[in-house]
């Protein structure tokens, strides 16, 4: 069981390093979006169809620093934390609305959208006041209730 342990917190390590560098070059793509957009023309204004894509990446920055805080929280006191997995759910959920074309789907899709976003939003409001879980520490990523 030990060997298991010990198993486990190496690969949580690796999962760490991993998703570190993955979101340090998705924050370089970012910038590197922002800053060629910016200067193509007719210069210094970004274009609709080119906001979306780097709302996007913004997205993607975000969900990956989530999980990081996740990993971060999970070599900490070895459990996965419900709070944290509805945030990087309610972000991901988000991001696909940013990037979604509502013209080209169907009206039942939209709405399983719609209610997957509203399911998510009321598990995480129901977890956060029923003090049933452990709050985010106050060096996390994620701002605290009191704020």
């Amino acid at each position: 069981m030990k060997l298991l342990d010990h198993a486990e917190r190496y690969i949580a390590y690796a999962l760490l390093a991993l998703m570190l560098v993955v979101v340090a070059s998705a924050t370089l793509e970012v910038a590197y979006e922002v800053v060629s957009n910016l200067f193509r023309s007719p210069g210094f204004f970004i274009g609709v169809e080119d906001l979306f894509e780097v709302f996007s990446l913004f997205l993607m920055v975000l969900i990956g620093l989530e999980l990081i805080a996740s990993i971060r929280m999970y070599l900490k006191d070895h459990r996965i934390h419900a709070e944290l997995m509805l945030l990087v759910a309610i972000t991901a959920v988000t991001r696909k609305i940013v990037i979604l074309d509502a013209t080209t789907m169907e009206p039942l899709t939209l709405f399983g959208i719609g209610f997957t976003l509203i399911a998510l939003t009321v598990g995480y409001y129901l977890l956060r006041h029923t003090g049933k879980t452990a709050r985010p520490e106050t060096d996390s990523l994620l701002p605290s209730a009191e704020n």
